[in-house]
């Protein structure tokens, strides 16, 4: 016991077992998980992260459309898709995006100064793992208006998202280039580890929604943060009351 950590060792992995789990987690407010004994975290090479209710706390695109009145309905798409009920993200993001048009591009900094804040354990999590030489990705299907200064602010290695149109000032209501959906996020962990010299089986992938379930797909190990059940139920993991810093616990360190 250590750090607020059980480690229970030489149990079977049953339906049984994660049943039981399931139901003393909920009733004590903990989460117990299971995970490769012989495994370390020195065994990963990367840790890829989404941006919006994983690394950060809120959906960046639903605090933009607040300044322009709109947060209600585009709340309402970013949580059906997150769901994954619209399945075609792009349109999702198109439509969302659509609904700033005219908006000065101010809110931008507004939001990052004002409403934008870090998930917790965050920052205890990047700097355990950038202290044993892991590299870092941060891959979101948000905007790089909030990942480049997320990337300076956090010292991460790589960062992917969309980027928003902005003429004379104001938000067209389009994105440019091609937009960062789950096939992209999978690609870019692939690509990305590449770069390092690992394989996606050296990576850690954490998010919330689902279309972070292609990255957490072909992850070593898949972290589901505070997410829809559908990405809880995929994921190797499951954090509802840890904070992303409970990565750093899940391995013996003998």
């Amino acid at each position: 016991m250590s750090q607020g950590v059980a480690r229970v060792r030489g149990v079977v992995d049953t339906p049984a077992l994660r049943a039981a789990m399931e139901v003393f987690g909920q009733v004590h407010g903990v989460d117990a998980v299971l995970v490769d004994s012989a495994r370390r975290l020195t065994d990963f090479k990367l840790v890829a992260m989404d941006m919006d209710s994983t690394l950060i706390t809120i959906e960046c695109i639903d605090e933009i459309a607040d300044y322009c009145g709109l947060k209600a309905e585009v709340s309402a798409i970013t949580e059906a898709a997150m769901r994954g009920e619209i399945k075609d993200f792009n349109e999702s993001l198109t439509r969302r995006v659509a609904l700033l048009k005219g908006l000065d591009a101010s809110a931008l900094e507004k939001v990052y100064e004002t409403r934008l804040q870090l998930s917790p354990g965050a920052q205890t999590m990047l700097r355990g793992v950038q202290a044993l030489g892991i590299r870092t990705l941060l891959v979101s299907g948000g905007f790089t208006f909030f990942t480049e200064r997320l990337k300076t602010r956090l010292n991460l290695d790589v960062t992917r998202a969309n980027t928003l149109e902005i003429v004379d000032g104001k938000l067209t209501g389009r994105v440019l280039g091609e937009i960062v959906n789950a096939e992209v996020k999978a690609r870019t962990v692939a690509e990305v580890a590449a770069q390092f010299g690992a394989t996606p089986a050296q990576a850690i992938v954490m998010g919330d929604g689902s279309n972070d379930l292609q990255m957490m797909a072909i992850a070593g190990l898949s972290v589901a943060f505070r997410a829809k059940p559908v990405v809880r139920e995929k994921a190797s993991v499951a954090f509802n009351y840890a904070g992303l810093d409970g990565v750093l616990s899940l391995f013996a360190k003998d």
